[in-house]
């Protein structure tokens, strides 16, 4: 069951990657396509005007709370060597870490419900061992929470999403490729040892 949870975990990473790059190219021609690869907040806010309401609910929904279970599930089996593994892959933002630590320890509901997409947060709490009766209802309603306020959002401003996608059009697929070339030069300023 670990390694199934992990081996998930590693599949959501890199369909989230990829789905996360290619977002700005395919979001208004594959809106589904890209929620399927992966449900971050610009994804899900960019392909409000195009796609309809029960697919946006019934894609983003389960993608975004698997994700979470499958880290709330990493963190409360492998705790400490889980967070340092985060911490590894965050080195660039330590302060942005220790805030989300902050803020679990003190309201690890509150923080739940306002973060449900928080990778951080979900392999904290399952670290901190929430009841899974309480994590689950709480990540429920935080998604649900969520996808209200983005889908509202993205119909609000769903004239400048589609102007903004128009305007990159022609220069998409580059954006797509420099997108692929950050994600690359981050993995492997990550896997560098770090200088003592």
């Amino acid at each position: 069951m670990r390694k199934a949870v992990l081996a998930l975990t590693s599949m959501l990473f890199i369909t989230g990657t990829i789905g996360s790059n290619i977002g700005p190219a395919l979001v208004d021609e594959n809106p589904r396509l890209v929620l399927l690869l992966s449900s971050r907040n610009r994804n899900l806010f960019g392909s409000v005007p195009y796609i309809d309401l029960p697919s946006y609910i019934a894609i983003g929904f389960p993608r975004v709370l698997i994700a979470g279970i499958a880290l709330y599930l990493v963190g409360r089996w492998y705790g400490a060597k889980a967070l340092g593994w985060v911490e590894g892959n965050m080195g660039e933002l330590p302060a942005i870490y220790r805030w989300t630590e902050a803020a679990v320890d003190k309201a690890g509901s509150v923080a739940l419900v306002l973060m449900p997409g928080s990778n951080v947060v979900c392999l904290l709490l399952g670290h901190r061992r929430m009841d899974p009766k309480r994590f689950i209802p709480l990540i429920s309603l935080g998604i649900a929470i969520k996808l209200a306020v983005l889908w509202r959002g993205g119909q609000i401003f769903e004239e400048q999403i589609k102007s903004f996608l128009s305007y990159i059009e022609k220069y998409q697929w580059y954006v797509v490729m420099a997108l692929f070339a950050l994600s690359m030069i981050q993995s492997v300023r990550k896997g560098r040892p770090q200088e003592k």
